[in-house]
């Protein structure tokens, strides 16, 4: 079995509430994540940083946060999809990295990481720095289409949970 295929079982397991099976699938994969995490080879170390999240790793914050750092997009990407799996029921993941997805939405030199950290940051806790980011971009002529719609979304959302705070 692969990683790959070790942590889509443990999505389907963590899906079923099979919470005993899923503790003992990460225990017999964390030294194999962790080494594939620090793979010189981006192809692993993007399946790794995605498995975090398949797994429900929330242990492997720290690890994620090297991911969301590394030079190769497909990495920052695969980390980012698990920030957002993990923060779905956790907002504390976001609110934890938040000043790192603000410079990769605002900064990354790869559209499609900067809009999945913009979907990531609508997960988090809604907090006005946060609005006024995504607004800005939303209503930036000079960024792409797709990543306005995207900070547009999560801004509206972020704006609603918070109610009229914001």
């Amino acid at each position: 079995m692969t990683l790959l295929e070790a942590a889509s079982k443990a999505d389907e397991l963590a899906k079923a509430g099979s919470e005993r099976e899923l503790a003992s699938l990460r225990q017999q994969w964390d030294d194999e994540l962790e080494s594939a995490a620090r793979s010189a080879d981006y192809r692993e170390r993007a399946v790794a940083f995605r498995a975090i999240g398949l797994f429900r790793f929330r242990q492997k914050l720290e690890l994620l946060r090297r991911g969301l750092e590394d030079d190769s997009p497909a990495v920052r990407g695969s980390a980012l999809v698990s920030v957002q799996q993990l923060s779905k029921d956790h907002p504390g993941v976001v609110n934890g990295l938040r000043p790192l997805l603000h410079t990769i939405v605002a900064t990354d030199p790869n559209g499609a990481v900067r809009r999945l950290a913009a979907l990531c940051l609508r997960n988090g806790s809604p907090q006005r720095e946060t609005v006024v980011l995504l607004n800005g971009l939303a209503e930036d002529d000079e960024v792409d289409a797709e990543l306005r719609s995207a900070a547009r979304t999560a801004a509206a959302e972020l704006r609603k949970r918070a109610g009229a705070r914001l």
